[in-house]
């Protein structure tokens, strides 16, 4: 059984930052990539980043390309995504996915 829990979630005002963190549990997290989504109101959820099983190969979406950075730690179980230069248009709900597991999402709100 795979539990996922994100946390990090906030309100920020346009151009801060904001790091989100999904904590894991369950013995096979470090055998499969991670990633991030979101979910605006109103919009279908969408892909936002993605990390390789090791950490070394990593992806994002062209809206983010540049402002976010995901990591992850094996040894303790967690995958972080770091926002920067954070828009208006980042305003979601964050969900972090493991396979076709999902936690239950970080609200991100961006005000301008």
């Amino acid at each position: 059984q795979v539990q996922l829990v994100e946390s990090g979630g906030g309100l920020v005002q346009a151009g801060g930052s904001l790091r989100l963190s999904c904590a894991a549990s369950g013995r096979t997290f470090r055998n499969y990539a991670m990633g991030w989504f979101r979910q605006a109101p109103g919009k279908e959820r969408e892909f936002v980043a993605a990390i390789s099983w090791g950490g070394g190969t990593s992806n994002y979406a062209n809206s983010v390309k540049g402002r976010f950075t995901i990591s992850r730690d094996n040894a303790k179980n967690t995958v972080d995504l770091q926002m920067n230069s954070l828009k208006p248009e980042d305003t979601a709900v964050y969900y972090c996915n493991l396979r076709t597991h999902w936690g239950q999402g970080t609200q991100v709100t961006v005000s301008s």
